[in-house]
């Protein structure tokens, strides 16, 4: 199956899907988070990527780790980017080993 037909899933549909769980609004997580409402709103559309310093603050909130909200965060970018270059770069650059 081809990867690129699969859609990726950007952290703030986890993020999204955690306040729905737990009954909880946009506007109260930012609250209790500290920080913009709108910082939140885009992680939650796909605007904005997930910092270390919001990692820190969604870990100690939900009970989770920094490092949980990170990896997804990481995942996320890796997967963008090797959709986006991957097949270039293959092409681009020989392997170390495979190089005479």
């Amino acid at each position: 199956m081809n990867k690129d037909l699969i859609p990726l899933t950007h952290p703030g549909e986890h993020l999204l899907e955690m306040l729905e769980d737990y009954g909880l609004t946009q506007y109260r997580l930012a609250k209790e988070l500290g920080i913009q409402q709108t910082r939140v709103m885009q992680i939650i559309k796909g605007e904005r990527s997930i910092t270390a310093d919001t990692a820190i603050r969604l870990g100690r909130f939900f009970g989770t780790s920094a490092e949980m909200w990170l990896n997804l965060q990481q995942h996320y970018d890796l997967e963008v980017a090797q959709r986006k270059i991957g097949s270039k770069i293959e092409q681009d650059i020989t392997p170390l080993l495979a190089v005479k």
